[in-house]
């Protein structure tokens, strides 16, 4: 386990759910700001943190592209602890692709309800990621329904609106 001083996450937004602003009652969205950080401000986390805003895309619209591109921002990044928030339909698609990053501990994590929504599980998956990024070893893994997931261990289960075990 992790405990030091000197611990900086950097997280990269990339859409999803979590960062979703709906516009009317039709289901009409964009993709916002990345909310991640306003998360952990008002959480008031005593660790230094960078939003890095990678795209703004519903996971279900992301192109093999996109998820090389997100592979690279994670290789370029000068941080080992990095926090995916991403769409929950394809997460594990995209962690997948990043099965053999070196030397950094990876964790994807989004929300099945916006984080704007005032009951959502944006809050509590974001503060799972959070304690995963410093207790886990190098690796990828998902954060969601409360549990850590070994990437390419878990699958998302829509009718049960839950991640669960393979």
């Amino acid at each position: 386990m992790r405990f030091d001083d000197t611990l900086r996450i950097r997280v990269l937004a990339v859409g999803g759910t979590i960062d979703k602003v709906y516009f009317d009652a039709k289901s009409d969205y964009e993709i916002g700001d990345p909310q991640a950080g306003m998360i952990l401000h008002e959480a008031g986390v005593t660790f230094d943190f960078v939003i890095e805003s990678v795209l703004r895309k519903d996971s279900n619209d992301m192109t093999d592209e996109d998820r090389r591109l997100v592979r690279e921002r994670v290789l370029a990044a000068p941080e080992s602890h990095i926090l995916i928030t991403h769409g929950t339909d394809t997460m594990t698609e995209t962690a997948k692709l990043l099965h053999d990053v070196p030397n950094k501990v990876v964790v994807f994590t989004g929300s099945m309800v916006p984080a704007r929504f005032r009951h959502n599980d944006a809050l509590f998956n974001l503060g799972c990621a959070v304690g995963g990024l410093q207790a886990l070893p190098p690796g990828v893994y998902i954060a969601m329904s409360g549990r850590l997931f070994p990437a390419g261990s878990v699958r998302k289960n829509r009718e049960a609106g839950r991640f669960e075990p393979v």
